[in-house]
């Protein structure tokens, strides 16, 4: 079930009545009601992918009281690796089978060897990264002694499956979200306010910038070979704005929701564009991911205890997985493989003291940098990639291939009113036109949104970007 979707439009009400004038009373009865509300939102793509969810999710639950228990600490190595053992198969077996057997063959043709392998008709459960890195890093605090796991199934399977933040997160940590399952919760005006507020920038993000900015992005990625090196440029920076403000507007519709049944969800983006530097940057983009794989990977891996070597290796190899945690594709990998090099050429500057650059500087060159990475999260292929890049830096032609002009004026218009939004949340704090203490300004303020998002949205459906992950 899309957010952007008549369904959905339908289907939160009801679950909101319910939850607040039915269940109220029994925050057991509250959690069953969203245990069924999120199998129901998940199920509406295809149901047989529920039994993915509760299988993962139940293995997570008893492994992680086995562990709690477990005192040997053999066995509670084979229960962990258990459960690790269970996620990534099945993460892996239906997300990277294929891209694994087809670089197996690709491998054994560069050598002149013909080798064939057999291909799976899989279709990719949606979200299956996020819920099961959700569950996974349950089992691993339990396996830390960091975390003390619930006796509750119900509330347990309704932490993995919360469907505000089901599909595409943010990733929640059970430390954060599962003990809000536990505690009573009291409907107001000023929680409704504000996850309403929330979600209105985020429809205002998907449909008006993200969507809008896709038809050109699409127009020319789709047709690689048939544009300039400016196309390119101006499709990378549409698409620069195109992938913020479908995750970023996907994350605050599902914190806004969430807020709407009292749950406080973690924050996924804080305008990361304004970053100057690279680590920066990471600090401030798809925060829960990059947090995620900071405490699971980098530190296990040494972080930056060794020597400078291996800190370079440890970050290098830590964007690497999460280039391929992004998609089974070429692509991905080269784009983590980018921002590990930007990461290690970073560190590497600061340790050689190299002098700072000024923010003026700093923030757009970060930026640009950022903008060569997406052209390969974007292409279809390494190839396309290369093509394109050669073509901005080499051959950029001698102008840019317009189209619609209607298309091209409504999407500068919705990247230029997110950028002032932006600037003014990032540099004056205190002027928050959503939250104005004069009711006049807000009542302007949510206004004129929604007229933008109802004159200038684009309302066909689309899908979230990173469902594909």
């Amino acid at each position: 079930m899309l957010f952007n979707s008549i369904d959905f439009a339908i289907f939160l009400p009801i679950v909101f009545l319910l939850f607040w004038f039915v269940a109220q009373r029994s925050i057991k009865w509250q959690n069953l009601l969203l245990l069924t509300a999120s199998y129901v939102f998940y199920g509406w793509w295809d149901w047989r992918f529920l039994s993915l969810l509760a299988f993962s999710s139940v293995v997570d639950y008893f492994v992680g009281g086995m562990l709690h228990r477990e005192e040997n600490g053999r066995k509670r190595k084979v229960l962990f690796v258990t459960s690790m053992g269970v996620n990534l198969a099945l993460l892996g077996f239906f997300k990277y089978f294929n891209f694994f057997a087809d670089s197996f063959v690709h491998a054994f043709s560069f050598f002149g060897q013909e080798f064939s392998a057999r291909r799976l008709n899989i279709i990719l459960p949606v979200g299956i990264s996020f819920y099961t890195f959700q569950s996974m890093s349950y089992a691993i605090d339990i396996y830390r002694r960091k975390l003390t796991p619930t006796n509750d199934l119900i509330a347990f399977l309704a932490f993995v499956s919360f469907f505000p933040q089901l599909v595409a997160g943010p990733i929640e940590r059970a430390s954060h979200l599962l003990p809000q399952f536990f505690k009573p919760k009291t409907i107001s005006y000023q929680m409704m306010s504000g996850g309403l507020k929330i979600m209105l920038l985020g429809f205002f993000m998907k449909v008006v910038v993200a969507d809008r900015v896709a038809l050109y992005v699409d127009a020319v990625y789709n047709n690689v070979g048939l544009h300039t090196g400016w196309s390119y440029m101006l499709a990378t920076f549409f698409f620069a704005f195109q992938i913020y403000g479908d995750f970023a507007g996907y994350s605050l519709i599902a914190i806004g929701t969430a807020r709407l049944f009292g749950f406080d969800l973690m924050q996924n983006f804080n305008r990361p564009y304004f970053s100057a530097s690279f680590r920066e940057f990471w600090g401030r983009w798809h925060i829960s991911l990059s947090t995620w794989f900071r405490d699971y990977l980098y530190i296990p891996l040494g972080g930056s205890r060794g020597s400078k070597a291996r800190t370079y290796s440890n970050l290098f190899t830590t964007f690497l997985v999460s280039g391929l945690w992004h998609g089974a594709n070429w692509t991905f990998v080269m784009w983590g493989a980018i921002h590990g090099t930007y990461q290690v050429v970073e560190r590497l500057a600061q340790e050689l003291n190299f002098p700072r650059l000024p923010k003026w500087l700093s923030i757009p060159l970060v930026f640009v940098g950022a903008c060569l990475a997406w052209v390969f999260f974007r292409a279809a292929t390494v190839q396309d990639a290369f093509h394109i890049v050669g073509a901005i830096f080499i051959n950029p032609g001698h102008g840019i291939h317009v189209g619609d002009i209607g298309i091209m004026a409504f999407s500068l218009a919705g990247v230029f009113l997110l950028l002032g939004i932006e600037i003014a949340v990032e540099y004056f704090p205190n002027v928050s036109l959503l939250h104005h203490r004069w009711a006049p300004v807000r009542f302007a303020t949510i206004l004129a949104m929604l007229v933008w998002i109802i004159t200038l949205g684009v309302f066909d459906g689309s899908q979230f970007i990173y469902f594909q992950f």
